[in-house]
């Protein structure tokens, strides 16, 4: 029987390497499952990553593309940002949305939590779908040069099935929502 609660690794020793605003990362010294000594990174997160899924009344979504510097690439995604830790998530969803698309939406169900790349990082993240919209103004970051382009959802369930996004939050909350909303 697997006891999903024991943690095999031991810490020997942890030292914090380097931190900024949004992350910190540090240095373990461990115990690997095995009793093997060793070194582990962890990249741990000062936010929680939210994204959002926008249906409108006539079924279709909003993408955000933008130019992601760590992957050197563009990138279509839903909208999403970080959400402080002690921030209420649908709170920090509603501003990103806004933020972002605009739109504020009358109808918000949270359908997704999801950790990113959990061998390196302790990011988690949730993703709301968000309905019942209603237009308004954006309010871009300085760091952002974002692109908005409406398509039919199932347009986006496809362009996540043939590798044309390829954000994480963004595929498996398209895919949640898909299957949510009966979508093929």
């Amino acid at each position: 029987m697997i006891d999903e609660q024991h943690n095999p690794w031991t810490t020997l020793s942890s030292r914090d390497i380097y931190q900024n605003p949004w992350i910190k990362v540090r240095e373990d010294k461990v115990l690997n499952p095995r009793g093997g000594e060793g070194i582990y990174g962890v990249v741990s997160m000062k936010n929680k990553a939210i994204g959002i899924i926008p249906v409108d009344d006539e079924g279709y979504t909003y993408l955000v593309g933008q130019y992601r510097y760590a992957l050197n690439e563009y990138s279509w995604e839903i909208p999403m940002g970080g959400g402080l830790i002690e921030n209420d998530l649908l709170e920090s969803a509603k501003r990103e949305l806004q933020e972002e698309t605009g739109f504020t939406a009358a109808r918000w169900t949270n359908i997704c939590r999801l950790h990113t790349s959990n061998s390196v990082t302790d990011e988690e993240g949730f993703v709301f779908l968000a309905q019942e919209l209603t237009a308004g103004e954006t309010a871009f970051e300085d760091t952002e040069e974002l692109h908005i382009k409406r398509v039919p959802f199932s347009e986006a369930v496809r362009m996540a099935l043939n590798n044309e996004i390829t954000d994480a939050i963004s595929v498996a909350g398209i895919l949640k929502a898909a299957f949510i909303l009966g979508v093929k």
